[in-house]
């Protein structure tokens, strides 16, 4: 299980294909891979900050896909998460499962994305043709996060 907080952007079909040939007996791998919005709320997006508390971050993720492993057999999982200042369109978050079957790999991956968008301790300031805006989970992040 590996967390990583970082600057850089990623490759998804290298992170992806190390995370499967990691994962001996997976059936299923299954991978999500959130962007910024170039568009939100109708506005035009020009910029997205992320920050974040080093060390305390990297163990809220850790405790996320803890909380996965204890719920489903996951045979493995990456959650890479970046900071910064990130363009549209740019890769914010990958989160993939290794699992012997899809039902479980698809479930943990959504619950770990379900979390992290409610748990993470991540600040996010969005940059649009109105400014500068602070950003919060929205009430539908919470509601997914609650079904769990």
């Amino acid at each position: 299980m590996t967390v990583r907080v970082q600057a850089e952007d990623f490759d998804l079909g290298a992170e992806v294909r190390q995370l499967r040939l990691q994962s001996a007996g997976a059936g299923a791998v299954v991978s999500f891979v959130g962007q910024v919005r170039d568009l939100n709320l109708g506005e035009n997006v020009a910029s997205l900050t992320l920050e974040h508390y080093p060390g305390m971050t990297e163990k809220a993720l850790q405790a996320i896909v803890t909380q996965a492993q204890a719920r489903w057999p996951i045979l493995n999982a990456l959650v890479i998460h970046r900071i910064g200042t990130l363009q549209p369109l740019d890769q914010i978050v990958l989160v993939a499962v290794a699992s012997a079957h899809r039902g479980d790999a698809f479930a943990a991956c959504e619950f770990i994305m379900d979390y992290l968008k409610t748990e993470a301790p991540f600040w996010k300031k969005e940059s649009s043709s109105k400014g500068e805006q602070w950003l919060e989970a929205l009430g539908t992040d919470h509601q997914a996060r609650e079904r769990w």
